[in-house]
């Protein structure tokens, strides 16, 4: 999947997204998105890069626990064969919970 194709997998999921982080000041009302590839998993054959492989990161921020809304994103995931870890974290200082989905591409 090249990053055209997750851009348009990101915007299936119908909230506000950017890659990395909003600019400051910038962020929307949750529920948003970031998405980050943050390291490559590749297969080596020779030497050489064989294989490539994207780790994907994307980061559902909320300020309520909201199970049908993590249904929806997980249910495009699913539909694009995506095999994805799922954790959660409350970020205090923000108010916000953080539904990290770890995937690769």
């Amino acid at each position: 999947m090249n990053h055209d194709e997750v851009l348009a997998m990101v915007a299936e999921m119908q909230l506000p997204s950017a890659y990395d982080h909003f600019a400051e000041g910038e962020s929307p009302d949750p529920p948003f998105l970031c998405f980050l590839y943050p390291g490559t998993d590749n297969f080596a054959a020779d030497g050489l890069v064989y294989f490539s492989s994207n780790e994907l990161n994307i980061e559902l921020y909320t300020d309520i626990k909201n199970p049908d809304l993590e249904a929806r994103i997980e249910a495009v995931l699913t539909q694009h064969e995506l095999y994805y870890t799922k954790s959660e974290v409350w970020i205090a200082t923000e108010h916000l919970y953080e539904v990290l989905y770890e995937l690769e591409v």
